[in-house]
Formats: structure tokens, sequence, C-alpha cells
């Protein structure tokens, strides 16, 4: 794999659904996510990485009960995107059935966004709040 293409080191969250594929399909139309790999063979998603195109993403599989130390049940999950235009993914987000939870909205620390839960339960924030400078 090509060096210039690869991420700089990110935070990835994790999630599993009940139907991934379907969960899959719909966070790429609602929310513009893109889909840079899915491994698995019919309806199981062994591992599905999905790319937020402004940087970073999730992954994502499908919901079994393997014995595996890294269960996480469906519907569980909420995340916060850092997004440029909340009023343009908001209409999309509604348009492909998202169920909003929070319309949009202007915080006092400067945010603009909005909240809304997948068809698996799962919570998603969209907001400008791209968060505080480090300390050096």
């Amino acid at each position: 794999m090509s060096d210039d293409k690869v991420p700089a080191p990110q935070v990835w969250p994790t999630l599993r659904a009940r139907d991934a594929r379907a969960l899959i399909g719909f966070l790429v139309e609602a929310f513009g996510f893109e889909e840079t790999a899915v491994y698995g063979e019919g309806s199981v998603v062994e591992h599905a990485q999905l790319s937020w195109p402004e940087g970073g993403g999730i992954m994502l599989g499908s919901d079994r009960d393997d014995g595996g130390p890294w269960r996480l049940t469906p519907g569980s999950f909420g995340c916060y995107v850092v997004c440029a235009d909340p009023d343009a993914l908001h209409a999309r987000a509604v348009a492909a059935g998202a169920t909003v939870i929070q319309g949009l909205n202007d915080t006092d620390y400067g945010s603009r966004g909005f909240a809304v839960r997948d068809p698996e339960g799962n919570l998603w924030s969209f907001g400008t709040y791209r968060g505080e400078p480090r300390a050096v």
C-alpha cells in the first residue's frame, strides 16, 4: 500500500450492526460517508471502513457473538462528526430517513449542528465545532 494514500493516525470509532450492509448503505446515502472497504460474504460483514470526506471515519461489522473480547451492542453507538455544512447535511440526512433528535441549532460555544438517529438506533451528532486548541 502506498504511504501517500494512507491517512495519518486518527481515532476511528467502531460499531456493530444487526444489518451491516443496510447500515453501510444508509450512512453513505444519508451522511456522505465513503465506502472504502467491506470484507465479508453474503449478509455478514466481518469488517468495513467508511471514510469521512473531511478526515477520519468509522469501522463497523455485523453483530455476532463470537466469544471475542470486542462485544458491542447494536444501536448503542454515539458519535460526533465535524462537518463544514451542517445545513446541507441535515437536509440530506432527513431526505434519507434519519430520525431527527435535535434540529439544526447554534450553540453558545460557536458550533452549528444537529443530531439524528440511524435505522439501527445509533446516535449521530454533526456540527462545525472542531474542538479547542491543544495545549503545547
